[in-house]
Formats: C-alpha cells, structure tokens, sequence
C-alpha cells in the first residue's frame, strides 16, 4: 500500500504546530503516522476529566478533530489547498477516569471538496471509549488569510 499523504510527515513538526493551544494544553501529541493513519495520545488527567472524575466528551471530541484535522491536511498540497473542521460527531462507547486515550484517524473519503475521517479512541487497555467521524472542507489556499 503506498501513503496517501502529499508530503512525507514529520511527527516533530506535527507536535511544534500544536505547541501553545488547546492541543498542547490538554496534553495532545501526535504519536504515530502510518501509510493511511495518524496516531495520538491525550492523558486521563484533570485536564480532561469532567466534575465526576470521567474524561470529558469535548476532550474527546478536541482529541477527534486534532487528528482528524492533521490527518486530512496532510493529504493535500498545502500550497493549493488547505482543511477546515465543517462537522463531527462522537459517540462516547466507555468512561475513562484514569490513564492515556489513543486515538487513531483513518479516511473514509478523500474528494476534491470534502473529506470524512473517522476516528477511533481507545483507553490504555486498548478497549474502544468514543468513535468520532470529522467532515472536513478542502478549501483553496488563497481564500487563507
């Protein structure tokens, strides 16, 4: 299987782009790039849990579309294109109250206007805790201000 992704990935670059946001802030980082994925982790710790001690459905969900995000716009030329988040859902599977959530970005379609990602998290014994799907907007790069 060959990547599908434009240029070759560079994790360190991945994690630096994230540094000083609500990526980096929730303790996100990218792990792993495959030939068709992209890996990240997000600690079980009192920046994502909710008041009864359960990691929250927007950590989820922020975990979702930062690998969902980075993932689709790794597929384009940055010069010509770039992604936008347009929707994401969440279904949360198992509570999490401790540990490191892995979630995992795959496509489900790469088009010219719009790609979906679906996105798979799963707690520190590998047992699945929320599937995400992300629509994203292919967007042309000189409507980027």
């Amino acid at each position: 299987m060959s990547a599908i992704w434009f240029a070759k990935p560079d994790i360190e670059d991945m994690n630096r782009q994230m540094q000083g946001t609500a990526c980096s802030n929730l303790g996100i980082e990218i792990t792993e790039v495959g030939d068709d994925y992209v890996r990240g982790t997000m600690p079980a710790d009192e920046r994502t849990l909710q008041p009864v001690g359960l990691v929250h459905g927007g950590a989820n969900v922020l975990l979702a579309e930062t690998l969902g995000s980075m993932a689709a716009n790794l597929v384009v030329d940055p010069s010509q294109q770039y992604c936008v988040g347009q929707e994401i859902n969440a279904n949360h599977i198992r509570g999490v109250r401790s540990g490191t959530l892995t979630g995992t970005a795959r496509a489900v379609h790469c088009g010219r206007s719009s790609q979906v990602w679906e996105i798979r998290i799963e707690n520190s014994d590998g047992k699945l805790s929320c599937i995400s799907r992300l629509t994203m907007a292919v967007v042309a790069a000189q409507n980027h201000r």
